[in-house]
């Protein structure tokens, strides 16, 4: 929905510090059906209302940004000064902006940036603070955990705080030169293309099915799930994953999903269907 008020353009850093504030809490929210839904959209508020004046406009932005997402905590502030800046840019040009294009770059962010910010603070930053913390402690140094903690959380503040502003400066710097030349639904449709195939490239690393049931005997048997990966690698967790994106889309809850399967693969576990 449009509005007929004119935007000027309002974000401070003073509004960028509230969205830092606020994305602390990105975690409290966290939801098996949609993750960092909740939690995002409540990091954005302080920059929504002050863009969105009217209601309607207002209630629009906030379910634009209840859609999944999910990539590290630490590097959230991101992709939210980037949203913040292309709310900003929509708000300034309501009738010709396209705001698909929005989701398209959040969804395009959030599977490389949560593999080089895993890899940082979990594989990196984490291991260096626990290995600082465990030495004291095992000495029996009060230090040992007030240290880890330092350790760990003063850079991912620090990160957290640097980049709502740079998200926010580059958000804003790139779509206006996008805009101008003219490049925009290029960069909305690549951005797109390069979700659904982190989305996909997730589903076949992330989820494990395998059939063990063997045919034949001695060193000619071979197992079902063999001839599966002869025809097509990856089969299985695709009709799982397709099935179970059948069965949201008909209003099946999350949880219920949840459940029948842990029932399922415990019962083709026990009879040996599943490994």
């Amino acid at each position: 929905m449009s509005s007929n008020y004119e935007y000027k353009g309002v974000i401070n850093k003073r509004d960028l510090r509230k969205v830092f504030l606020h994305a602390i809490t990105m975690e409290h929210t966290w939801n098996y059906e949609r993750m960092m839904n909740d939690g995002y959209l409540y990091s954005m508020l302080p920059a929504l209302q002050k863009i969105y004046t009217n209601p309607e406009d207002l209630k629009e932005a906030c379910k634009r940004h209840l859609e999944f997402f999910n990539t590290t905590p630490q590097c959230i502030t991101l992709p939210l000064g980037i949203t913040v800046a292309m709310e900003e840019q929509r708000a300034n040009d309501m009738e010709n902006f396209d705001t698909t294009s929005i989701s398209s770059v959040k969804t395009a962010i959030m599977g490389p940036l949560a593999g080089i910010g895993d890899s940082f603070i979990w594989g990196t930053l984490r291991i260096l603070a626990t290995g600082v913390g465990t030495s004291l402690a095992l000495q029996g140094s009060i230090l040992g955990p007030i240290l880890f903690l330092l350790v760990f959380n003063v850079p991912s503040f620090i990160l957290r705080y640097v980049l709502v502003y740079a998200g926010y400066k580059f958000g804003s710097d790139f779509i206006t030169s996008a805009e101008e030349s003219g490049v925009m639904d290029l960069i909305s449709k690549a951005a797109s293309i390069l979700g659904l195939t982190v989305a996909g490239a997730m589903a076949a690393e992330m989820v494990y099915l395998t059939v063990p049931i063997a045919i034949g005997s001695g060193e000619s048997a071979t197992t079902v799930q063999a001839i599966i990966d002869g025809i097509i690698p990856g089969l299985l967790p695709l009709l799982l994953t397709g099935f179970v994106y059948m069965l949201l889309n008909k209003k099946v809850k999350p949880l219920v999903i949840m459940f029948a399967m842990m029932a399922l693969c415990i019962v083709c576990a026990f009879f040996g269907i599943l490994a």
